[in-house]
């Protein structure tokens, strides 16, 4: 006896069928490109721990913009790599810094892609923490930063002035990443005041303290200085927590929430997306990156079909728009296999 099932497993050979019965569809629309700017001109400087991603200048990063959009990716995801830093990263928010030139220049030659602006004070600050610093920093030397904390609601007032002067730079969504408690609020609230009511707020809800982040670190140029950041990014081990974490920055006015990194915490991602309404993003970040593309320039694994295997599993466990250092490589292999 021939049982349903096994026909349908038989006729899967046909790419037709393969594509009805498909359960989970990526799609150029999930994408969103992350873009890394720094100041100056006509510069394009690899970095090496992430090789075939590049700090650009605006004048290259309008470029990049461009081909994004002609591949149809909707979105990209900004991060400033400035030229002076002191330990409040005021250059964060400055009229003249290098991300609000950046949306002002896209929003002007490509207008049709969505800006999203990282709002964090980690590439800013001389001590590479995501926030203003209790205490003395210079005296954080040898063992003796375990007596520096962050200062959670002095670094709100600051993450709320470089959202709003995203926003007024032009910036649709604003995505702040450092984790402090009641980040979200500040932003929201910031920017509803002063008539930023459409711009969008995409937390970094679930951020956890991830041995993933490393390249990204070299290319932001926001290596701790001392110490970790696991006092205000959350333990691997929990999920319960993330939930709770989501929660919270839905009830302050989240439009999107995150959960960051992707492919560890898939469990996650599902969780989230089971729980809330909210549109789910995932960040596909740096070190899950770098693994397939070392990988794959040594010729260990199939970097296309790997890919879209990875990209394809993030959306399956529940995220509606992923981040994601393949972006174009990505929108083209869809485009190219009707994945």
């Amino acid at each position: 006896m021939s049982y349903p099932l096994s026909r349908l497993r038989r006729l899967r050979k046909s790419s037709g069928l393969r594509r009805m019965i498909r359960e989970t569809y990526l799609s150029v629309n999930d994408l969103i490109m992350p873009c890394f700017v720094m100041p100056g001109r006509r510069i394009r400087r690899p970095i090496k721990s992430m090789p075939g991603v590049i700090k650009l200048s605006i004048d290259n990063l309008i470029r990049e913009a461009r081909e994004a959009s002609t591949l149809s990716i909707p979105a990209v995801l900004l991060f400033g790599v400035p030229r002076e830093k002191d330990e409040k990263g005021t250059e964060a928010y400055s009229e003249k810094g290098i991300v609000q030139q950046a949306i002002r220049n896209i929003k002007k030659e490509v207008p049709d892609i969505v800006v999203i602006t990282d709002v964090c004070l980690c590439s800013y600050t001389s001590h590479g923490h995501c926030g203003v610093l209790e205490g003395n920093p210079s005296q954080a030397a040898g063992h003796r930063y375990k007596d520096i904390r962050i200062d959670n609601d002095r670094t709100l007032e600051i993450l709320a002035k470089v959202a709003l002067s995203h926003a007024k730079a032009g910036a649709d969504i604003v995505a702040p990443s450092a984790m402090m408690d009641g980040q979200v609020k500040a932003i929201r609230e910031t920017l509803d005041k002063n008539n930023f009511n459409d711009v969008a707020v995409m937390s970094y809800s679930a951020k956890y303290a991830s041995a993933f982040y490393g390249p990204f670190r070299e290319a932001a140029d926001s290596t701790p200085q001392f110490g970790d950041r696991k006092t205000y990014q959350m333990d691997p081990a929990n999920v319960e927590e993330a939930i709770r974490e989501v929660k919270a920055d839905i009830e302050e006015g989240a439009d999107i929430v995150m959960v960051k990194p992707a492919l560890a915490y898939l469990d996650v991602i599902y969780r989230v997306k089971r729980k809330f309404s909210c549109p789910v993003a995932a960040y596909n970040v740096s070190g899950e990156y770098s693994m397939i593309k070392v990988a794959s320039q040594k010729g260990w694994i199939n970097e296309k079909g790997i890919i879209l295997e990875i990209l394809t599993g993030i959306k399956r466990a529940g995220a509606d728009m992923i981040i994601t250092y393949y972006a174009k490589e990505a929108a083209e292999w869809i485009q190219e296999t009707r994945y």
